[in-house]
């Protein structure tokens, strides 16, 4: 990805840049995300309305940018990612007392229609990891560790590819996940998956003659850290050989890993800190797919039930 030019630094937006990038510490996706947004938004600016700041525009200048967003039709998700990052914005300067008045306290986000997660059932997914032949090799060892991590704690792409061996903690046969905002959290490994760990450890030391990137838990075919289309690849690969889901996605994994949880009994906050969710709005969206199961197999098992 190439570097988003700097923002003007008469408009404030390179200040606030900096502050969230070593105040806040959010994610590099999310800094890139936020100074897109901004610049995109100072070149509408200049382009309607040559000479007006960030910082000088009303919410009228803000709608008809939201308008102008709209029309050119972006997702109603990507629009809303928009309107957040003005709204940090101006709240980053009314803080600071560079403008008098929140402009955007009369921007309301987009209505989103709510989209339950994509997932894929138990069965073929018990197939891919039970029955599904991998290459003998270390390749075909770090693939499956691949899916299993994904789907066996439900971390995020980001997290997976941040893993460091000396996150595996072999007394406890957990891991310390890395997740957003820098918040760290235990992970429960299951019996076979830790050993699955082991095994590709010993694979890769082999493999690479120990010359594999030490800071890494999982790499790529040369020995150095695993980046996200890699991962994306392998996970697109495997899941194609056993569902038809439009979506083969990592994130698809984290979603099968929640609703087979939930589906199984396991408790809603329980899963919301697996996830690493920080309120279980979040993760309340699981049961939504949970009910559906549950009217399923009411319709399958009750007498009365499809009828």
């Amino acid at each position: 990805m190439q570097p988003v030019p700097p923002l003007p630094p008469a408009d404030s937006g390179s200040d606030f840049l900096q502050h969230i990038r070593y105040e806040k510490r959010l994610s590099h996706h999310t800094l890139v995300a936020y100074e897109n947004d901004l610049l995109q938004f100072t070149e509408f600016l200049q382009e309607h309305h040559p000479g007006t700041l960030a910082r000088q525009a009303d919410h009228l200048l803000i709608r008809a940018w939201i308008v102008y967003l709209v029309e050119a039709k972006l997702d109603k998700s990507t629009v809303n990612r928009k309107i957040a990052t003005l709204r940090s914005f101006y709240g980053y300067l009314l803080r600071r007392q560079q403008i008098s008045a929140d402009p955007m306290q009369k921007i309301v986000a987009l209505k989103m229609s709510k989209k339950l997660p994509t997932f894929v059932e138990e069965k073929p997914m018990a197939t891919l990891l039970d029955d599904v032949d991998f290459p003998d090799d270390f390749i075909g060892l770090r693939d499956k560790l691949v899916l299993e991590l994904l789907y066996g704690t439900g971390i995020r792409l980001s997290e997976l590819t941040g893993l460091k061996p000396g996150d595996i903690n072999h007394y406890d046969r957990t891991i310390t996940v890395l997740g957003k905002r820098n918040k760290h959290r235990i992970v429960p490994l299951t019996p076979p998956l830790f050993e699955l760990i082991g095994q590709y450890q010993q694979q890769k030391a082999i493999f690479f003659d120990g010359k594999a990137d030490p800071g890494s838990l999982i790499v790529s075919d040369k020995g150095i850290a695993a980046y996200p289309v890699l991962i994306q690849r392998i996970v697109n690969k495997y899941l194609s050989l056993v569902t038809t889901l439009e979506k083969k996605s990592p994130h698809v994994l984290r979603h099968t890993f929640a609703t087979h949880l939930l589906n199984r009994g396991a408790d809603l906050n329980a899963i919301k800190d697996l996830l690493g969710h920080s309120s279980l709005a979040a993760t309340q969206i699981y049961t939504h797919t949970s009910l559906d199961q549950l009217k399923k197999a009411h319709d399958q098992a009750h007498p009365k039930g499809g009828k």
